[in-house]
């Protein structure tokens, strides 16, 4: 029965040669997109794991010969630059990960980026944060990504044991692992529900291709003396045969274009080839998985010929689905629901409580689509009043499983990225950037640490002396804890950051002239501080502020001046916002991701939404000849095929974004007590695009509606 099945495969003719190369071809394109996606997922945990590597939090167990780290965050402009000091304490210390041995004092290693911005700009900017001698290059295997800005410097044990957040390891690298923040496994997660179910709906649907005309040949096959498992067996065997040639095809498209794939920033930041890999059971899954599940496709497609031959032309309108298809969707959103208030503690009971309630959601949505398909249809069916929209919604709201099974992908690539970009705008809106006059003041500040900062005036002079600088204040701490943090005389407070109170001679001020929910301003009145102009020089310094034209050159050169200021200094001199801004670019690399996986799953879908309408019209070709033999417009048949996808589209597309906005709001409500912040015009644009997109697609099929329809293929069949 395997070898007849192939010999129907590649030797019926051109017509099962054509279906064939069509089915291999879109299974080769799914196949090669859900590869695409498992070596994505691989590269964007080997990217979190490299960069959690750079902020270890284990310490030594006591073993002889620690190695000394230190991480911290410097900034050039608007750039985060992650410095990392070592130390060995004896042969024995460990070697950091990428470089050949561990620098000593006055040595340091950069990542490749670095290396040609440190070449590209002024010292007095950048290089000379570094002193001494670079030894080369960070390898790979220590870097997130190809674009990260990384410094590894050399000091003794004694200076690196003064550094902030030290720790002492005897391991690096190695067992570090991928960060586990609940927000990026929902991501991740969610992502690659988007991608895999669309991907699976497509390989599914290309393999039911002109499964009725198969039926057609199966069921004469029955009345011939077949029994129902040879016809099992043949079915299988013929899908089977053009998904494996799809897949090796996919296979044969990933190796092809994987490097050109790595070098798009899907994360804001590009990957190296070498993290989109995949691992042995990824090539199982698929390399078997597809074919298995073409094979299964074929088998469930032919139920009713293996019940009887006779199955085929004695149809009657399938059963309707009942409103029970709705349970897993109000359990999804119930589950969401019920953890607001009861967030569990660790990380990882946060992800187990929150992505099985999104995933209920997604199968709850692909569950109920049919009786939401059938309810639309019937709605239309009663408001019709032409023809073609009559007969189209008759027949969705007979078979609305049929008709909801072309538009799945697109429900689900719209609820997954609704989630997505929902909850990451939302973030960002939250936690993004503060709005103050970045660009007027470099800020160095001791936080809410009680270590005395010394400020020779020296320091002062050789900050105001830099071009483009207006002004260098030493600001004290604040004894008054409640108040603002710093306190400073009137007479010092530069005109670009307001004034004093009437009668004030010492002022209550931010520690860097801008307030935690406002902006720098010339306007502003500062409070009077109760401390004396003689108290005031004995309290600590607890910041510099450092007012600048804005140029990018005067922030850079007084960001250098103190870092040499302060080498051992906790907070870097950094311009309000920058830390800020960075976790938003974060996010924003998630967005940008979110994005990317709209587009490929609306395009995914799409396909999907074509290879459906093209094997409906070539199984109704004679219903439709028929129509136009009795009187109707070839117009009013394009009609038909149009709205038959064209409203459950449009309509499952409202719920599935609605879903989507319901599911991050609950999410954002019970993980961080937000409230959900609409996302921009941006999504929006995609999602219009996207939908215009597939429309698209399915208008280029209507004019094969004519060329199958016409009177020969009435008197044929």
């Amino acid at each position: 029965m395997i070898r007849f099945g192939l010999r129907l495969a590649v030797a019926g003719g051109r017509e099962a040669l054509t279906r064939l190369i069509i089915i291999a071809t879109a299974v080769a394109v799914g196949a090669g997109l859900l590869l695409v996606t498992l070596a994505g997922l691989n590269a964007v945990n080997a990217q979190l794991t490299r960069y959690a590597s750079l902020y270890p939090s284990a310490s030594a167990d006591g073993s002889a010969d620690p190695l000394w780290w230190s991480t911290r965050d410097d900034y050039f402009r608007g750039e985060q630059i992650v410095r990392i000091d070592v130390a060995a304490s004896g042969p024995g210390s460990p070697t950091p990960v990428g470089i050949p041995k561990t620098p000593g004092p006055g040595e340091y290693y950069v990542s490749p980026e670095l290396t040609e911005l440190l070449a590209a700009t002024p010292a007095a900017e950048l290089a000379d944060r570094y002193p001494g001698r670079s030894l080369g290059t960070i390898g790979d295997a220590a870097l997130p990504s190809p674009d990260a800005l990384v410094v590894l410097v050399g000091h003794t044990v004694d200076d690196a044991a003064a550094l902030p957040n030290v720790r002492q390891l005897t391991s690096v690298g190695a067992e570090t692992p991928a960060l586990p923040e609940t927000v990026v496994d929902l991501i991740l997660g969610v992502v690659a529900g988007g991608l895999l179910f669309p991907v699976l709906i497509f390989i599914g649907t290309a393999t039911r291709l002109s499964a009725a005309r198969r039926e057609h040949r199966f069921a004469a096959m029955r009345l011939v003396g077949a029994t129902p498992r040879q016809i099992s067996i043949i079915a299988a065997t013929e899908a089977a045969a053009a998904a494996v040639a799809g897949t090796a095809l996919g296979f044969a498209l990933f190796y092809a274009f994987r490097g050109q794939l790595a070098a798009i920033p899907f994360t804001g930041m590009r990957f190296f080839p070498g993290d989109m890999v995949l691992r042995p059971l990824d090539v199982l899954i698929v390399a078997l998985g597809v074919p298995a599940g073409a094979a299964l496709a074929a088998w469930v497609s032919l139920r009713r010929v293996r019940i009887s031959p006779l199955g085929v032309t004695r149809r009657v309108t399938p059963r309707p689905p009942r409103a029970y298809r709705l349970i897993p969707l109000v359990l999804g959103v119930a589950e969401l629901a019920y953890f607001i208030g009861r967030r569990p503690v660790t990380s990882d009971g946060q992800t187990a409580a929150f992505l099985p309630g999104l995933l209920l959601i997604m199968a709850g949505l692909v569950l109920a689509g049919p009786w939401l398909t059938m309810v639309g249809a019937r709605v239309l069916a009663n408001r019709a009043r032409r023809p073609a929209a009559l007969i189209a919604a008759r027949r969705l709201a007979d078979n609305p499983k049929a008709g909801f099974r072309a538009i799945s992908g697109i429900m689900l690539a719209l609820f997954v990225t609704s989630v997505s970009i929902g909850v990451i705008t939302t973030i960002v809106a939250n936690r993004g950037p503060a709005q103050v006059g970045s660009t007027d003041a470099a800020t160095l500040s001791t936080g809410l640490s009680d270590d005395e900062l010394s400020v020779p005036d020296t320091l002062l002079v050789e900050l105001r002396s830099i071009p483009g600088v207006r002004s260098a204040t030493a600001v004290h701490r604040n004894p008054d804890r409640m108040a603002d943090p710093g306190v400073l005389a009137c007479t010092d407070i530069p005109a670009a950051y307001g004034r004093c109170a009437d009668g004030a001679t010492v002022a209550a001020v931010a520690h860097n002239f801008i307030p935690f929910d406002g902006s720098a301003s010339a306007t502003r009145v500062w409070p009077a501080a109760p401390v004396s102009l003689d108290d005031l020089q004995r309290l600590p310094v607890a910041s510099i502020v450092v007012g600048t034209d804005g140029s990018a050159t005067s922030l850079e050169r007084s960001r250098t001046v103190l870092s040499l200021a302060y080498p051992d200094f906790w907070v870097a001199p950094s311009v309000p916002g920058e830390f800020e801004s960075s976790f938003a670019d974060q996010l924003r690399g998630w967005q940008q991701l979110a994005n990317v996986i709209i587009v490929a799953s609306l395009g995914l879908a799409g396909c999907s939404l074509a290879v459906s309408v093209v094997g409906g019209l070539s199984e109704r070709r004679r219903p439709f000849s028929l129509l136009r033999l009795s009187g109707a417009p070839v117009r009013v048949l394009r009609r038909v095929v149009a709205l038959e996808s064209t409203v459950p589209m449009l309509a499952v597309s409202v719920v599935a974004i609605g879903m989507g906005f319901v599911a991050a709001q609950l999410f954002l409500k019970a993980q961080m007590d937000y409230a959900l912040t609409a996302p921009g015009p941006e999504f929006y644009a995609i999602v219009i695009v996207g939908l215009a997109a597939c429309l698209g697609i399915i208008a280029s099929t209507l004019p094969l509606l004519e060329r199958i329809t016409g009177p020969e293929t009435a008197r044929s069949e």
